[in-house]
């Protein structure tokens, strides 16, 4: 093995990727939401090439893993692009339609109240395109922010357990 690809495979990562099927890899990120790639990595006989680019995978990741997820996917896809990885795209993670979920719900509570997204951005302290990702699901936020925009829209934040078929418990 190549000393400096020997060197680049020993540099540690946090996020982690590996081969699920003849077109995709999956990426656990250090927050623990996963990400598909739509890759022919598979078909690549060179287990070294394999690695190579898992490893080049979970590097770009830890490099440009943010809480604003838009950002990072477009950044992952153009590192992708600039460094040869074999991709023909990024999903938005399996949080997505959870970010979008509560997103919507604080639009609504902030429009019920009539309130404008620069004062809600004010009287929490949050910057206003902050807020405006938030609401459009495109940023993962964190308990703190939430607690903060709830007490300013007279919200609580409540955890309800996963329910895929839908039926009420």
């Amino acid at each position: 093995m190549n000393k400096n690809l020997k060197k680049f495979l020993d540099i540690p990562t946090k996020s982690r990727a590996q081969i699920l099927n003849e077109r995709e890899v999956e990426v656990q990120t250090p927050d623990g939401e996963i990400f598909k790639i739509w890759s022919d990595l598979a078909k690549y006989d060179s287990e070294e090439y394999k690695n190579y680019v898992l490893h080049l995978v979970e590097f770009i990741f830890d490099r440009n893993f943010s809480d604003d997820k838009e950002k990072m996917i477009n950044r992952i896809s153009r590192e992708f692009s600039l460094n040869a990885v074999p991709s023909q795209g990024v999903n938005p993670g399996n949080r997505q339609s959870e970010r979008e979920r509560i997103g919507k719900k604080i639009r609504e509570l902030r429009e019920a109240k009539k309130m404008e997204a620069r004062d809600l951005a004010i009287l929490t302290g949050i910057d206003a395109a902050n807020l405006s990702r938030i609401e459009q699901g495109k940023y993962s936020t964190g308990v703190d922010i939430l607690s903060r925009i709830c007490v300013i829209l007279d919200a609580h934040i409540d955890l309800i357990p996963n329910n895929p078929q839908g039926v009420i418990i």
